[in-house]
């Protein structure tokens, strides 16, 4: 049996036509879109969700009753906030600590410099662990807290911190409500 070449060439002409004819068109060409993208219009004028406002500065703001003040942008977890209590201000840096974590935060303004000492410390609400300390409202040191200063604290960097009159009105009320010690009555020697 012999084999001719005009044979063999037909049905291979023939196969690879017909496969030609069955390939799937080209993959229509994206624009940097996902598959399956809906574009949805949003309201003019209000800004996106969990965007700030470019020119937005992070400010102070009292709690109505004037016990605590918060430092940071409206609406948003504040980056600094400064509570009373019993003549005691409570400092807390709004960073993630680890558990156990002590450090220093420094803190350099105007009126002064202060080294806080802070723990790691939960705190009801928030979620992990924050840095926190105290001072006695009545102690001088505390006044470098009234203006403007940065604080740095080691694993949350370095914050800068604007004067404003809320965290001014939550010291004076906590220095005025601090407990004053009691004199102590002079014995008369008979």
């Amino acid at each position: 049996m012999t084999f001719s070449p005009p044979n063999i060439l037909v049905p291979t002409i023939l196969a690879l036509a017909i496969a030609a004819c069955s390939q799937s068109p080209a993959a229509p060409v994206r624009d940097g879109e996902p598959d399956g993208a809906v574009r949805l219009a949003m309201p003019e004028g209000e800004p996106l969700p969990g965007v700030r406002a470019a020119l937005s500065e992070p400010s102070w703001a009292a709690a109505p009753d004037a016990q605590v003040a918060r430092f940071g942008h409206p609406g948003e977890t504040p980056l600094v906030s400064v509570a009373c209590r019993e003549g005691v201000l409570v400092v807390t840096r709004h960073a993630a600590a680890p558990v156990g974590a002590q450090a220093l935060f420094a803190l350099v303004g105007r009126e002064g410099i202060m080294r806080l000492p802070v723990d790691a410390t939960s705190v009801p609400g928030q979620r992990g662990y924050l840095w926190q300390g105290t001072i006695a409202a009545t102690d001088a040191r505390a006044d470098v807290l009234r203006g403007a200063f940065t604080g740095t604290l080691p694993g949350a960097g370095m914050i800068k911190v604007s004067a404003g009159s809320a965290i001014g009105q939550v010291i004076s009320r906590c220095r005025n409500a601090a407990p004053v010690a009691a004199a102590v009555p002079l014995t008369t020697l008979e």
